[in-house]
């Protein structure tokens, strides 16, 4: 009840009588102002005026099951949603669930982690009531070796959201970090548990620095928070819900062509290494070039100093700016 009274909120243009409350939910008028004061607790702003009802007036950043359920209006991405005040990881939380058999679609958030992981396994600073911390549960219907290119479908969903919700300009280091203004803002890891011709599973965890204000000295050159480079406060549960909509849209293209032929324009747009000079960290051997693109696999296309064109796959190697972070 207390989901549908703050989706019921949300929704209304004017106020909501006590009375239309009670009937909906077959429950008395003390139910409903309890329910009332449980969410002004949390931090909402709702005015009860006697005789006409109650309207919500402001949200606050808060991360609850209720918040995000009464913000989710896709189909399928998010129905879902599990929330943890804390836990070691949405990921590993989600890959359980996966194994347990949790739906498609299915949403893993927490307020704080405390064992976070990037690419390579490498940690994640997870501060508390700060920044977002989700996971995505999949269930694909295509081959597992079209799974990878799902890392740069939710790249470009994040930035879309975000400048949705914040505006600006958000690029994208190839394959799946986020920049703002030279900066680090977003990483996503993504896992799979399959078969040689058969997913069973795939979790897209994204982490973005929201709120987040100060950051450790050895980051501090190449990470930063829409906070820091808007000057606004995000509220969490409005840009997690921006995302989920975005990427359900990118999803559906994608997996209509099962590469990335839709989606290659708008992520090309916002790709931060395009016509730069790059360097290839392959395990094979570090080797600069001038990136020209990607390709619709997600590979990036790049032409080393001999002239030679090659495609670097997202999986295998990372890159990084000649002179920088970008």
């Amino acid at each position: 009840m207390k989901t549908e009274i703050l989706r019921l909120l949300r929704e209304s243009e004017g106020f909501l009588s006590g009375q239309q409350l009670c009937s909906r939910f077959q429950v008395s008028r003390a139910a409903v102002w309890k329910v009332m004061e449980q969410l002004k607790d949390e931090g909402y702003e709702i005015q009860a005026v006697r005789n006409k009802g109650y309207r919500l007036v402001g949200s606050p950043d808060v991360l609850s099951r209720e918040e995000l359920e009464s913000r989710i209006g896709t189909r399928w991405a998010g129905h879902h949603v599990v929330y943890f005040p804390q836990t070691d990881s949405t990921n590993l939380q989600a890959k359980a669930a996966g194994e347990a058999g949790s739906p498609h679609g299915s949403l893993f958030v927490t307020d704080r982690q405390s064992a976070g992981r990037g690419r390579r396994g490498r940690a994640w600073e997870s501060p508390g009531g700060e920044n977002i911390y989700m996971t995505l549960l999949l269930r694909p219907e295509f081959p597992p070796e079209r799974a990878s290119m799902l890392t740069l479908v939710m790249a470009l969903a994040a930035a879309e959201g975000i400048e949705t919700v914040c505006g600006g300009e958000v690029g994208i280091k190839w394959p799946n970090d986020l920049v703002l203004k030279g900066k680090k803002i977003c990483g996503i890891l993504t896992e799979m548990s399959a078969e040689v011709d058969y997913i069973h599973y795939v979790v897209i965890g994204v982490g973005i620095n929201v709120n987040q204000d100060t950051f450790p000295e050895e980051i501090r050159e190449t990470a930063t928070s829409l906070r820091l480079e808007t000057g606004k406060k995000v509220i969490r549960g409005e840009l997690i819900t921006e995302i989920l909509k975005r990427f359900e849209e990118n999803y559906e293209i994608f997996a209509g062509t099962r590469d990335l032929s839709g989606l290659q324009e708008a992520y090309s747009r916002r790709l931060v290494n395009r016509d730069r000079e790059v360097k290839v960290l392959d395990p094979a051997g570090a080797y600069e070039a001038h990136a020209l693109g990607i390709d619709e696999r997600g590979e990036l296309i790049v032409r080393t100093r001999e002239g030679e064109t090659r495609k670097v796959f997202a999986g295998e190697v990372s890159v990084r700016g000649i002179y920088g972070y970008v």
